[in-house]
């Protein structure tokens, strides 16, 4: 296995499918089939996921909203797919452990380095909700920052696309893919793969992102086993 242990930062719009809103649950049943398949072969599994289909504090912002309270609601919206989530995974007969970087007894246990470890070394997949429990960080910051305080070998971030391209593959026909790239590059060229302030907790830590389509069924183990199905940056 290339990867032992991986935090894979998934988008809240990816649960929705081919709905408008919300989760839908063939989504959440492949996902939870994808990350059984890369624990049984011994691998650590950490997963945060954002909130999209359900809130986005800045899109509150743009309407009036308060952007500290959208925030909070957006945080709110990663611990409603986050618990969808842990359902998903124990239906698979998956052991997990939901924490929160919000205070949210007795839904989860509040989000620790050392509990966190301490799940993934026992098997358990650890989800972490709640962002960074702080208004202005994204779940890009978040994803960042939780990966590297369980010590992850890399944020395997899963997206509609297969990798990061010239531009919008969906708009530009186009478009080409690029299979590596450093943090420098991505940056240059404005590659919107992650906010600033994830890339800079990720550059300044030496920790690799790999983006991939997760949308097609067996991706996740293809990345973990090593196979180039996606780009990578790092340094």
């Amino acid at each position: 296995m290339k990867y032992k242990r991986i935090l894979l930062k998934l988008s809240g719009e990816s649960l929705m499918g081919s709905q408008s809103y919300g989760i839908a649950p063939e989504m959440l049943a492949q996902y939870a089939a994808d990350i059984k398949a890369v624990v049984e072969r011994g691998v650590q599994v950490g997963v945060v996921i954002g909130g999209g289909n359900i809130f986005r504090g800045l899109s509150g912002a743009a309407t009036g909203m308060d952007r500290v309270q959208g925030d909070y609601m957006g945080m709110l919206a990663t611990l409603i797919n986050s618990l969808a989530l842990q359902a998903a995974l124990e239906r698979q007969g998956l052991r997990t452990e939901l924490l929160s970087g919000l205070a949210m007894e007795p839904v989860c246990k509040a989000m620790s380095r050392r509990r966190a470890q301490e799940a993934m070394q026992e098997g358990r997949v650890v989800i972490i909700g709640g962002g960074t429990g702080n208004p202005y960080f994204t779940t890009d910051t978040a994803s960042t920052l939780r990966a590297i305080e369980i010590e992850a070998d890399a944020i395997l971030k899963g997206t509609r696309v297969d990798g990061v391209y010239t531009a919008d593959p969906e708009k530009d026909p186009t478009a080409t893919k690029y299979s590596t790239l450093t943090y420098n590059e991505a940056l240059e060229k404005k590659l919107k793969i992650m906010d600033l302030t994830a890339f800079a907790l990720a550059e300044s830590n030496d920790l690799p992102i790999y983006v991939f389509d997760m949308n097609r069924p067996g991706n996740l183990l293809r990345v973990v086993e090593g196979e180039e199905i996606g780009t990578l940056v790092s340094k």
